[in-house]
């Protein structure tokens, strides 16, 4: 009988049965729970994909938050996002129940590249190790001191030197800013500083700058959601586990060369205090894997942020003069051209510090922020989040929202001035808020002020003759400037 049955089932009549199967497999696998947030139409077997393959993911959410507010949820693949958005919201996330959302979610390329070591990826206890013990080191290596500073101070006339060398031509000015600010994290962790002409250190920056893009590319992005499949394919996803493959063994050639030399009484940078921690008895979390992910964490945070903030400066003050140009009176007014900026200048330079802010604010390199996922299940604006949801906290829409800043789409560094000073802005967020905000906070405020101000004493900065500047971006890690020429003309 089951045999007559099976001879007379068609191969496309056993298709259809299939495909309908299928469908409501799928359906019931991606059924929202009870009281879950609102989701957008998504289509079967793979979800919202309109948010990956859009050119401009903040256009997009922007949409999605004019017709389901500041809280819903999207789908892709297996994996279900809720983002939230608005001030108040975000707060909520991020600081009053921050405790509820304080896991970061474990994707598969983070996984293979981390394993769930490090800072930005690890959670719980570990994280919280890992976190207390380089804030501490940070700080016994100069963080919140003249010593840091003079640092800083000693990059910039590095740069400024490789910006003369220039002589007023167009040039882009990307990697020579990358090598300054990797420079002030590599003598943290590494203790030493490279010369701008390293080829370890051009190699470096190299693939650095690489990886972030590669990492925004459509296959990274599928094999964060479909990895079971998209590992079979060739792609962005290959050549980022290539690239940082490189990237970790130069990390572990400057641990062993540490090792070979290490005193145990004397620290002389980060890579020499965690070894000693190893060292000791109760150091069984401090691992040579978990000293690799945390130097990379360092050193990709600590580069790319800062150094995709100061491109974005330089070109808004090529784009707008008016504003370069009452920039470089403050400068001459308070510091003058005899000796170098100090971050005792900031609070007599109300105008340079607003412009800081509102570079911040309108290149907002971090749109999204770092991922977040529920630790519990908790209830949210009224809605039931389940444990293990993905949270999203769009800074975005508190940048450039229209109840927070008098005009969020313009550059206004008067966003940032209120009766002639400066005014600090409970909606600027680019760090991110609660106990996960960036770290690197107070040494990216630093590098970000003595930077911008050095070079804007120096030199006047130009779009090339015949060439019209622009505000396109390339989506990566973060959100940066395309690839650009510049004049910077000596004062």
């Amino acid at each position: 009988m089951l045999r007559f049955l099976w001879d007379s089932i068609s191969l496309q009549m056993l298709f259809v049965f299939l495909f309908v199967f299928l469908l409501v497999y799928d359906y019931m696998k991606r059924r929202k729970p009870k009281d879950f947030p609102p989701r957008p139409f998504s289509f079967p077997f793979v979800g919202n994909l309109q948010f990956m393959f859009s050119k401009d993911p903040v256009t997009t959410t922007q949409k999605f938050i004019k017709k389901h507010g500041d809280i819903f949820s999207t789908q892709v693949g297996s994996m279900s996002f809720v983002i939230v958005n608005g001030l108040q919201l975000i707060k909520e996330v991020l600081v009053t129940q921050g405790e509820n959302f304080l896991d970061r979610p474990l994707f598969a390329l983070n996984t293979e590249l981390f394993n769930k070591f490090g800072l930005i990826s690890s959670n719980g206890h570990l994280w919280k190790q890992q976190r207390r013990f380089t804030l501490s080191t940070l700080r016994n290596f100069g963080l919140g001191k003249r010593s840091l500073e003079e640092r800083i101070q000693e990059e910039c006339r590095f740069l400024t030197d490789a910006f003369r060398d220039e002589q007023g031509n167009p040039f882009n000015p990307h990697l020579k800013i990358n090598n300054a600010v990797s420079n002030i994290i590599c003598s943290i962790t590494f203790g030493n500083r490279f010369e701008y002409h390293d080829e370890d250190l051009q190699n470096l920056l190299r693939l650095l700058d690489e990886t972030t893009i590669l990492q925004g590319k459509i296959m990274s992005q599928l094999y964060t959601f479909f990895p079971s499949v998209i590992k079979y394919f060739p792609g962005s996803h290959r050549t980022v586990l290539k690239y940082n493959n490189l990237i970790k063994r130069f990390v572990f050639e400057k641990i062993s060369k540490h090792k070979e030399d290490l005193n145990p009484s004397e620290s002389r940078d980060f890579i020499d205090s965690y070894l000693q921690e190893m060292a000791k008895p109760d150091g069984s979390e401090f691992c040579e894997d978990n000293l690799v992910a945390c130097t990379l964490d360092l050193f990709f945070a600590g580069t790319e942020t800062t150094s995709t903030t100061i491109r974005w400066a330089l070109l808004f003050m090529a784009i707008y003069p008016e504003i370069q140009a009452r920039v470089q009176a403050e400068i001459d007014a308070v510091i003058g051209q005899s000796r170098q900026p100090a971050l005792e200048d900031r609070n007599n330079m109300p105008y340079t510090n607003a412009v800081i802010h509102e570079v911040q604010r309108k290149g907002n390199i971090v749109p999204f922020g770092a991922l977040r996922q529920t630790v519990k299940d908790t209830v949210l604006a009224g809605f039931r989040v389940p444990k293990g949801t993905v949270m999203m906290a769009n800074l975005s829409s508190v940048m450039f929202d229209e109840k927070e800043w008098e005009t969020p789409h313009s550059f206004n560094p008067g966003h940032f001035l209120k009766d002639g000073q400066f005014w600090k802005r409970e909606a600027f967020m680019p760090f991110s808020i609660g106990k996960r905000a960036c770290l690197g906070e107070q040494l990216a405020r630093a590098e970000l002020f003595l930077f911008f101000t050095a070079l804007l004493q120096k030199f006047t900065f130009q779009a090339p003759p015949d060439t019209v500047l622009d505000f396109k971006f390339t989506m990566g890690i973060t959100l940066a400037p395309r690839p650009y020429k510049i004049c910077a003309v000596p004062r």
